[in-house]
């Protein structure tokens, strides 16, 4: 059955990618970044970089962004305590998760950007690599990597993988057609329990099928890189040591503005409230930061600091810091929650000690968010008016704010060990090569 559906896929895949292009030339232009190494995309790479990828018999990973590269290095870095012969690659589609995996490059993980899935670019990609295993994470299964990869005697699987709501209904829309390619890979390693029945209503072999926890929210695996401690920052900024601090987390367009109201309103109550803002995007920080001042707001940039100005916030605009500045936080909004849909990860702040606080729209993390807001480990506002007392209940309660971190702990006790149990799973795909 694969067959069919991977001639028609190949056949469709110039139309859909010359429909794609202006919207692709235009993210180069707004994001620099991404004609970074562009030719890697087409699996064209330079003599170093081909010179160590090719014919060396890793483990290709893959992940998307700067979320899925975090997870993707702590496997890694769980896979090479088990095994510290095992060598990598590992790909991402954005600018911003390619830098992230940049940080660790090494001679033993070597960084490149996924190449697109046309079948000569995913052949010519495949033939070069020649991986021993081809590990997906989360979300994203290419035919033509996938199927291209099992054909030289790899085994593919997706790991930490989720299903949110909208997802299921499109795989099911279109289940003769995602079923076979889904049942080309070797392991599905879910999250939750209940995806085990979801996965198979959609036509994948039960068999494939292991129930692993969730890498994102394994607190016994270490961090992939050590935490940095930002508290000079703030005190260069004049911020009091002793200051609460909101934190907004991975925002999206029009968070900053409303996080940015409300902490205007919270200081009549809490004079010495300090804001941060994390945008999910980096390259967005020259616009918000004009939206910011257009409130009439003081901003300092972590990448244009002036300890001279007394601002009134910090604009976080880097990449790859954000779960160091979790740290220093009171109270925690978690982005794309409110005016947009999908939500961020929440277990980073949790792990942290730090309360959250997310709007309606948590789809890409629904069944830890149901848990958090049933067992008391989260606030959940429906409205953005409700977002102001919700922050200001927990800034006013320190008894509160610790009994709600505690209950949120509690509630990411089953993913811990998920790092650990699903290297143990990918080794032994490996060993029956």
């Amino acid at each position: 059955m694969i067959g069919p559906i991977r001639f028609l896929y190949n056949l469709a895949f110039p139309f859909v990618l010359l429909a794609m292009l202006p919207a692709f030339l235009v993210r180069m232009v707004r994001r620099g970044q991404y004609r970074h190494k562009f030719w890697q995309r087409f699996a064209i790479y330079s003599p170093g970089v081909r010179a160590k990828i090719e014919n060396t018999g890793r483990i290709w990973v893959h992940a998307v962004s700067v979320g899925e590269v975090n997870i993707a290095l702590k496997l890694i870095q769980e896979f090479r305590a088990a095994d510290p012969a095992a060598s990598f690659v590992l790909s991402t589609t954005t600018s911003t998760g390619f830098k992230l995996a940049a940080t660790r490059k090494s001679t033993w993980l070597e960084p490149i950007y996924n190449p697109l899935d046309f079948l000569p670019v995913a052949r010519r990609a495949v033939r070069l690599i020649r991986p021993r295993l081809l590990v997906l994470v989360e979300a994203e299964v290419w035919p033509n990597i996938v199927c291209e990869a099992r054909r030289t005697g790899a085994k593919a699987a997706l790991v930490n993988t989720r299903l949110s709501q909208r997802s299921e209904k499109r795989f099911r829309l279109a289940r003769a057609i995602t079923a076979p390619v889904f049942n080309q890979l070797a392991a599905l390693c879910l999250q939750e329990p209940s995806d085990r029945a979801r996965w198979t209503s959609l036509g994948i072999d039960p068999a494939k099928l292991l129930v692993t926890g969730s890498i994102k929210f394994d607190d016994e695996a270490q961090p992939p890189r050590p935490l940095r401690d930002f508290r000079p920052v703030l005190e260069s900024l004049g911020v009091p040591p002793n200051a609460p601090v909101l934190l907004g987390g991975s925002t999206f367009d029009g968070e900053e503005k409303l996080l940015a109201e409300t902490h205007r309103s919270l200081r009549k109550k809490f004079p010495d409230l300090f804001l941060i803002l994390v945008p999910r995007h980096q390259e967005r920080g020259d616009s918000v930061a004009r939206e910011l001042a257009s409130l009439g707001l003081r901003v300092a940039r972590r990448t244009r600091p002036d300890p001279g100005q007394n601002p009134d916030l910090l604009l976080v605009d880097t990449t790859g810091e954000l779960a160091s500045w979790y740290h220093l936080a009171t109270v925690v909004f978690i982005g794309k929650s409110l005016a947009a849909r999908g939500g961020q990860n929440p277990a980073e702040p949790i792990t942290a000690g730090v309360p959250v606080v997310f709007g309606p729209n948590m789809q890409n993390f629904q069944p830890l968010a149901d848990t958090l807001v049933r067992e008391g480990g989260a606030v959940q506002v429906p409205t953005p008016a409700e977002l102001e007392p919700a922050i200001a209940s927990l800034l006013e309660n320190p008894a509160r704010r610790e009994s709600t971190v505690r209950a949120a702990a509690n509630c990411l006790l089953s993913h811990r060990g998920a790092t650990r149990r699903t290297v143990a799973h990918l080794r032994q795909l490996l060993a029956q090569n």
